[in-house]
């Protein structure tokens, strides 16, 4: 398929939740090492709330729909996981508005500015040992799917997943400056990021379902 209707995007958020509600308890172990060892449970609050409400959210554009699951997203996350979660969503809302489609690069410009949603928020920057760190890669290897002339998206989504995977990886060995790990210092090294390691976890089961 050469592009991703409104359909795949909806599939891809619901896999994502079910991915988010069923690793809760595995989330929290990560987070456990360097953090407060909730970021599972806060993650899954919104997640739970999000699949409650699927049927009221806005499904006027593909831009409308990923707005109104982060308004859920970041009024029912714990933590910093609302304005996090919720604000990437609503960044890459806002620049799907009014589409009912996306191209393999609109998709990988989405996820850009999801990204860059995050960095504007927290400050946070790649290699940081952050979420950043498996999100920007993914960004990166959609990107350059896009640019090779590929319309192969579920080839382009497992390179993501890959990236993601291995971005969420290099984090063991960076020393967290930002969030709560930052405040063990040291002590995070040989750790990955909860978060980074999520989204790796999370865009391994996209690339794996029948989201197209």
């Amino acid at each position: 398929m050469s592009v991703l209707k409104q359909e795949s995007i909806e599939k891809i958020v619901d896999t994502m939740t079910a991915v988010i509600l069923k690793n809760e308890v595995y989330f929290c172990e990560l987070d456990s090492a360097a953090g407060d060892g909730d970021f599972g449970m806060s993650l899954a609050k919104g997640f739970k709330e999000l699949q409650k409400n699927k049927e009221n959210l806005d499904r006027s554009d593909i831009g409308s729909y990923i707005r109104s699951c982060g308004d859920v997203i970041a009024e029912n996350c714990g933590g910093a996981s609302g304005p996090i979660w919720g604000g990437a969503f609503k960044a890459a809302g806002r620049y799907a508005s009014g589409k009912a489609s996306l191209t393999l690069t609109e998709f990988a410009e989405m996820l850009r500015s999801a990204a860059e949603g995050i960095q504007k928020r927290g400050g946070a920057k790649p290699g940081d040992k952050t979420l950043l760190d498996a999100l920007f890669p993914t960004v990166e290897a959609l990107e350059a799917a896009a640019k090779s002339g590929s319309d192969n998206i579920a080839a382009a989504l497992k390179s993501g997943a890959e990236a993601a995977v291995k971005g969420a990886e290099a984090t063991k060995s960076m020393i967290a400056s930002r969030g709560r790990a930052s405040y063990v210092g040291d002590r995070s090294l040989g750790f990955p990021d909860a978060g980074a390691q999520a989204l790796g976890v999370i865009f391994t089961e996209i690339a794996n379902a029948d989201v197209i």
